[in-house]
This record gives structure tokens, C-alpha cells and sequence, in this order.
């Protein structure tokens, strides 16, 4: 059988047709309409006519989901389908089984049912975007906490002072503007750089971009080591834009042994985090939307 899934993002909404193998057998992308839910619904329909035999959809959304009752608690930056009984109201557009999930929580249910955590029980998803986004997995099944928003590490505080809350919550300590910013402070500057030019700054041998990024992933490495310390982890995943970097993964990984080597010094209770990189990339909402619609139907 044949299943739709959507990525539906702030700007576009990608889309896929695939099989139960998570085969890609087409796929495109169209613009996320700005003027409210029915023109969502109304766009995600027109998709859905192009195609014939479609067993079900499957949806990654932003914003606080529940996913058993298809309930969107918020949009996310959408801001429009708050409070919505979000599958109810598309199924009477498509007329078939529709499941939704959060996108980070999708974007680690690809990992689980086809990608790098296939193989595990308890593991730790860490999404490095323009933001952070983060999933907790035990017993090879994503947690979705009581008020669905278990292992969103966007909001974990890195500084105890007050005045500078907002500047040291995760999301912007590691996410695009906390490499910016540990660059700026690198090269001594306060230039602009996108993230594609700072790696390629880095690629080129620029120490001082290097030195950058080694401390941006400095911050990371001492996260997930008290992400770990709580939890445990078999593995942890690390996806998103700027985790396709080589460079990034090494520095990560350096990182990582050199706190663990600093802790065996005094015998600490803890193990090594494993740090791989999600498989799925750019794709990975949407092969985890599918796999949660999967085993949300069987």
C-alpha cells in the first residue's frame, strides 16, 4: 500500500508519496498558506487528488500535538490551528485514516523505524536548526510526556543569571544564532554570516572560524552529557541543517571524549555518550510521519 505523508514547515509544506518500506515514489513541495486552517486543509486535499490509492496520511506539524486524539494544542509560528481537532476536521476533506505528530518527535520516529536507532531501546534525538528540537525515546517508542512536549530541549537553561535568561536558553545558545555568535566573538567581529559561509570559512582553514565553532560545540557536548547523566541513552542522534557538516561532527565528537576523559579523572557514575548522526536529513519528517502512521493504524 500506498501512504501521503506532509511536512507542513512555517514556509513551504513538503510532500511525499511512499510505501510501507519508507520508498520514496514522488514527492514535491508547495507554499504553506498564511491566511488560516481551511486553506491548509484545502491545499493538503488538492495534493491528496493527485494521486489514486492512498491508504492513509500522515502529517508532521509544528506546535504542541496529541497525537492519539489528533489534537493540535498550538501552531507553532503557523499560529492559526490552536486548539484544533486537527484530523477530524482533515479527514472530512480526504476520507481517509490521517495521523499528525510533532516534527522533532517525527523527525525521531524516522530514526526509529528505518534509520541510525533501529537497533536501540532508549536513545535521545537533538535537532540543530535554526533552534533546537529534542526527543527522548525509551523502550524504542518516543515519549510524548503528560502536556506532549517530553525531551523539547529548546527551553533547557544554560546560565543561572536572570538578566540574561532569554540569551542562554538552549535554543539560542546552540542553534544558528549561538554559532553566529560564538564566530562573531572568534574573528572579534560583528559581520553577518549564514551558516553555509561560516562552514565554509572553516572548510578553508580559517582557525579562528574553526576555534568558533569548536566552543559552539563545546556547549553542545556539555548538554549532552546532562541530557545523558538523566537519561541514560543507548545512543544520541544528532540531525538538522548544520549536522551534515563533517567539521561539526568531529569538533562534537572531540568535545564529547574530552569532557568524558576530564569526568573519569574523578571516577563519576557516568558513561560515554554515543553520537551519531540521523540518517534521514532533510527527509526525516516526513519518513517519520509515515512510520508514525504506520504503527499508529496497524
Amino acid at each position: 500500500m500506498n501512504y501521503l505523508v506532509f511536512d507542513i514547515g512555517g514556509s513551504s509544506i513538503k510532500y511525499a508519496l511512499m510505501n510501507e518500506e519508507a520508498k520514496f515514489l514522488d514527492k514535491g513541495k508547495v507554499p504553506t498558506p498564511s491566511v488560516g486552517k481551511i486553506a491548509l486543509y484545502e491545499t493538503l486535499a488538492s495534493i491528496f487528488a493527485q494521486y489514486e490509492d492512498v491508504a492513509g496520511i500522515g502529517i508532521s506539524l509544528p506546535g504542541v500535538i496529541d497525537p492519539v486524539k489528533g489534537y493540535a494544542y498550538t501552531s507553532g509560528a503557523l499560529n492559526y490551528y490552536n486548539d484544533t481537532y486537527f484530523v477530524k476536521e482533515l479527514e472530512d476533506y480526504v476520507h481517509v485514516p490521517v495521523t499528525i505528530g510533532n516534527d522533532a518527535k517525527c523527525a525521531a520516529n524516522a530514526e526509529i523505524g528505518f534509520g541510525v536507532l533501529q537497533d536501540v531501546d532508549d536513545a535521545v534525538v537533538v535537532v540543530l536548526g535554526t533552534g533546537i528540537g529534542g526527543c527522548l525515546i525509551k523502550d524504542h517508542k518516543v515519549i510524548i510526556g503528560k502536556h506532549f512536549s517530553a525531551g523539547e530541549a529548546s527551553v533547557i537553561m544554560t546560565d543561572y543569571r536572570k538578566e540574561y535568561l532569554y540569551d542562554h536558553l538552549w535554543c539560542n545558545r546552540s542553534g544558528i544564532v549561538g554559532l553566529l555568535a560564538h564566530v562573531q566573538e572568534a574573528l572579534g567581529t560583528n559581520d553577518q554570516y549564514s551558516g553555509e559561509e561560516i562552514f565554509a570559512m572553516a572548510n578553508k582553514g580559517n582557525e579562528k572560524v574553526i576555534a568558533g565553532i569548536d566552543a559552539f560545540t563545546y556547549e553542545i557536548a556539555v548538554q549532552l552529557f546532562n541530557i545523558h547523566t538523566w537519561f541514560d541513552s543507548e545512543k544520541i542522534a544528532i540531525g538538522g541543517g548544520i549536522s551534515a557538516q563533517p567539521l561539526l561532527f568531529e569538533l562534537l565528537n572531540k568535545n564529547v571524549d574530552g569532557i568524558y576523559e576530564e569526568l573519569k579523572k574523578y571516577y563519576y557514575p557516568c558513561s560515554k555518550p554515543v553520537v551519531v548522526k540521523c540518517q534521514y536529513g532533510n527527509d526525516a519528517n516526513l519518513v517519520g510521519a509515515l512510520y508514525q502512521h504506520l504503527t499508529r493504524t496497524k
